[in-house]
């Protein structure tokens, strides 16, 4: 009787023992798939967008985001860019087993007026649908005249782009929106869950000429980051940086993400070391790894 007790209880001790330890792999797989690992187009930009996705897919990436090239226009994807090119920008991508996180549009004609500045950010609303793309990535306005216009715009278009499933996220890139603390002033004027901070370290040194550390910055911004532009620093002024070579403290910046709500999104390489399009690939593989082994650590 006894025997066949303990056997029982051997039994469900070890079952417990698996069943927790499938629990943890499960928790273990989830939690990187929560950060997707992208990489903007940025980094070819001397080449044409189908060769950035070329090096982005040959890196091992899944996901891509759209932002500049050689070619019609600088910024890939932008006011004037039409439905059909968009519609092949996207093919491109697919066709290279690419999903696409993120799209720069550049700026929307808010100096024109209001109405023009709401239309054509619309328009690159409608791209980014085009593309199923989750997020439509803002630089913000350098020109104080412009400050309320542009976000008087943003404002009119978050409901908007929500019914796209597109959300609409500002970064740090100067001026007015330069520091988490200004980003977070924007967000709470604009005031809308669809408009969100997507963070950029990188510009966070860059813009402060080497002056605010963003793990110091990161405190700022808890509660409001949807996604991360992966960008790095050199003094005195150098973003061309493959992550994890330069001043930025990654882990640091990240925990301190994390802890301030930043548990999922996505993580989207946007600058590396420059050279021709074969060794820019080589450090986008790099980056790569070096975001993979960094979500995988434990906060």
């Amino acid at each position: 009787m006894n025997a066949t007790l303990n056997r029982r209880e051997f039994l469900k001790s070890m079952a417990a023992l698996a069943a927790a330890g499938a629990s943890a792999n499960a928790a273990a797989a989830a939690e990187p798939a929560a950060y997707p690992i992208g990489c903007y187009t940025r980094p070819w930009d001397q080449h044409e967008y189908r060769i950035a996705l070329d090096g982005i897919a040959e890196a091992g990436y899944k996901y891509a985001g759209i932002m500049t090239a050689k070619g019609k226009s600088w910024v890939v994807i932008n006011v004037d860019s039409t439905p059909d090119e968009v519609t092949a920008i996207a093919a491109a991508a697919e066709q290279r087993g690419l999903k696409i996180l993120s799209i720069y549009g550049g700026d929307f004609p808010a100096a024109k007026s209001i109405e023009a500045g709401i239309a054509g950010l619309k328009r690159l609303v409608d791209h980014s649908a085009l593309c199923r793309c989750p997020n439509l990535l803002l630089g913000g306005t350098s020109d104080p005249k412009l400050f309320e216009p542009y976000y008087k715009a943003v404002a009119e278009c978050c409901a908007y782009a929500e019914a796209k499933a597109v959300g609409l996220s500002v970064k740090p890139h100067g001026g007015q929106n330069a520091t988490g603390v200004q980003c977070r002033q924007i967000i709470e004027k604009v005031g809308h869950r669809n408009f969100r901070l997507w963070y950029d370290p990188g510009n966070i040194f860059y813009y402060s000429d080497g002056k605010l550390d963003p793990v110091d910055d990161a405190a700022t911004v808890d509660g409001l980051v949807a996604g991360m532009s992966v960008k790095d620093f050199k003094p005195p002024k150098e973003v061309a940086v493959t992550p994890g070579t330069g001043r930025v403290r990654f882990r640091e910046v990240f925990a301190r993400l994390r802890q301030g709500g930043f548990r999922a999104g996505p993580l989207v390489v946007e600058c590396l070391d420059r050279g021709d399009a074969a060794q820019v690939t080589a450090e986008a593989r790099k980056a790569r790894l070096f975001l993979e082994a960094l979500i995988a650590r434990k906060p």
